[in-house]
């Protein structure tokens, strides 16, 4: 992790440990309440989806690789 020297940067420490992205975790938290600390619900559930987009983007942490991520559109039946 480029802001944790002795720690490997994981999935699990982006999305629930790493402490310079507190702030962002804490809004992706009170948007999604409890579920925040599960791992499969955030990759798979469609509600936590734009959420979980909209924390990725705050991090900044992929925009050199992926530039903004797109956040996802709804479909209309």
């Amino acid at each position: 992790c480029p802001h944790c020297p002795t720690r490997e940067e994981t999935v699990h420490h982006l999305l629930l440990e790493c402490p310079h992205y507190r702030r962002e975790r804490h809004q992706l938290g009170r948007a999604l309440g409890r579920k925040t600390t599960s791992i499969p619900y955030l990759l798979t559930d469609p509600e936590a989806t734009t959420h979980l987009v909209r924390y990725i983007n705050s991090t900044r942490r992929l925009k050199g690789i992926f530039g903004e991520v797109p956040l996802p559109t709804t479909r209309q039946n």
